[in-house]
């Protein structure tokens, strides 16, 4: 894998408004990347149903968003060796901005999902292309004034988009969450245009395309699976065993080249560092945690409390709003031992998840809305100390590879989360639709006692029944909710042995 390569000489001494607008058009493409984290899923719901779609099959649009991205960051220093910083950046925006508004074209699930593909693979690369810009722009003794200004965009994108996409897929439909993204999109091409001039290109550039296809097609194969299985019946499907295979071949595959390839994708002597393996194994349980209560809690809202879109954004957004104050407790960072913030991070998220646990079919939107800001004041809690113990004590000259490992292994753990989680619910949902059904028969006598309690519901008419039907649909899918609550809270806290094993440097 190469590195991304050194900004030009063009670049090499930049005036102070340069420098500024720079940093102002890499902070607008950071934000136009960071939207679309959590903009998707707040019209979950009504994706759903205006493409008639279940549960899990609607989640694709957020896991193989997340899995492109995944796939396509580790590209990102081979594709700026080989076109350009400037050139990635102009097409990055362009694809991107083309496939959110494709999305919102689209007419199918299908069709939404390939765009959505499209938009994380063009997206992949803007937000560590943004950051080397940056970091080259300013002088050693500004940039970390300046990597606050451009951390603000990663912040800002997934609080402001939820919030306004929730009205405007209120007001509208679905489909102007991501209309609204356009505009954004063109604005930053312009400043990308106008403002960002590096077009050096490296003597040579390598990639180790056997790794790269062989892990893309390892992870694509066991995402369909674990996203499809419980619809397909597992391994009484075809189609999940012909995934199975591919993917353990694939697997194969990458592991053996890995092994004995001179110039492998992902270098495994990388893992030799302790402190590097232990941070991969936490930001693979932080990447479960990151997104999966913002996929679980849209749907749950609105399909067991009739929440409208407007206020399921504003519980997403109060989980950006819980993020920035963590990130702004992170500038007294130096005076923690990083072990005690990641344990709080968790700690915190772990909590959240508990409480999540507890709620009910009557629940408060006061309720949903602190446990989503304690579960993002958690997330931007974490990012800071984890970052400096994984990196640590690792060469310096392998720090652009690792870096792309580090976030590869933070979005598969999201996707894989994702669609264990939407399993567990959907799964549990209906062993206990079928266990709470045996209830709604004429030999309970509860159902007879219409004047004193049960007046509301009666096995006396088809209507009726419905009804009771209804409810106890929405009572089992309520408790598949919770089940899951109950594993993001139990993953919360099972990871603290392992921060307690990171070594720290004395001061």
């Amino acid at each position: 894998m190469t590195t991304i390569p050194a900004i030009g000489e063009v670049e090499a001494g930049p005036t102070a408004f340069t420098r500024a607008m720079i940093l102002t058009t890499l902070t607008m493409v950071t934000m136009l990347y960071a939207m679309t984290v959590t903009i998707a899923n707040v019209s979950l719901p009504q994706m759903q149903g205006s493409l008639s779609a279940t549960t899990d099959q609607i989640a694709l649009v957020v896991t193989f968003n997340i899995i492109a991205t995944a796939v396509a960051t580790p590209m990102t220093g081979w594709l700026a060796a080989r076109f350009s910083r400037r050139a990635i950046l102009i097409w990055g925006v362009i694809g991107f901005t083309c496939a959110s508004l494709a999305c919102g074209l689209a007419t199918s699930l299908e069709g939404l999902v390939l765009f959505r593909v499209m938009q994380g693979a063009f997206g992949a690369p803007l937000v560590p292309l943004s950051q080397a810009i940056v970091m080259d722009s300013y002088p050693r003794e500004k940039q970390a004034s300046a990597m606050a200004i451009f951390g603000m965009g990663v912040v800002v994108g997934p609080v402001l988009a939820p919030t306004v996409g929730g009205y405007l897929s209120e007001l509208y439909n679905w489909r102007w969450v991501f209309f609204m993204i356009v505009p954004f999109g063109l604005v930053a091409l312009g400043g990308v245009f106008v403002y960002i001039q590096d077009r050096s290109r490296a003597g040579s550039s390598h990639l180790d395309w056997t790794g790269f296809l062989a892990l893309s097609v390892f992870i694509a194969s066991f995402q369909f699976m674990l996203d499809q299985g419980e619809r397909l019946d597992w391994l009484d499907s075809g189609t999940i065993l012909l995934c199975a295979a591919l993917a353990g071949l694939a697997l194969y595959v990458f592991v053996v080249h890995s092994a004995t390839a001179d110039r492998p994708f992902l270098n495994p002597k990388l893992l030799l560092d302790r402190n590097y393996t232990l941070g991969l194994l936490i930001v693979f349980i932080f990447g479960m945690l990151n997104f999966t209560p913002t996929t679980l809690l849209p749907p749950l809202m609105q399909g067991v409390r009739g929440y409208p879109d407007s206020v399921i954004g504003l519980v997403l957004g109060a989980r950006g709003v819980g993020t920035l104050a963590g990130f702004f407790l992170m500038f007294w960072s130096n005076k923690f031992d990083p072990r005690v913030l990641l344990v709080s991070g968790f700690a915190c998220q772990g909590i959240a998840g508990w409480a999540m646990a507890q709620f009910s079919v009557d629940m408060t939107t006061w309720g949903v809305l602190w446990t989503s800001a304690l579960q993002g004041f958690g997330v931007g809690v974490i990012w800071v100390p984890l970052t400096l113990v994984t990196f640590a004590t690792l060469d310096k000259r392998n720090t652009a590879e690792a870096t792309a490992i580090f976030h590869l292994v933070r979005n598969v753990g999201s996707s894989i989360y994702i669609s264990l989680s939407i399993t567990l619910a959907l799964r549990s949902a209906r062993q206990n639709y079928a266990e709470l059904s045996i209830n709604a028969a004429p030999t309970n006598e509860a159902l007879t006692m219409q004047d004193s309690l049960f007046g509301v519901w009666s096995i006396d008419s088809v209507t009726a029944l419905a009804g009771l039907a209804r409810e106890i649909n929405r009572q089992a899918l309520m408790i598949g909710y919770l089940n899951a609550f109950h594993l993001f809270a139990i993953t919360s806290f099972a990871v603290i042995p392992v921060i307690l094993m990171v070594k720290v440097a004395r001061r």
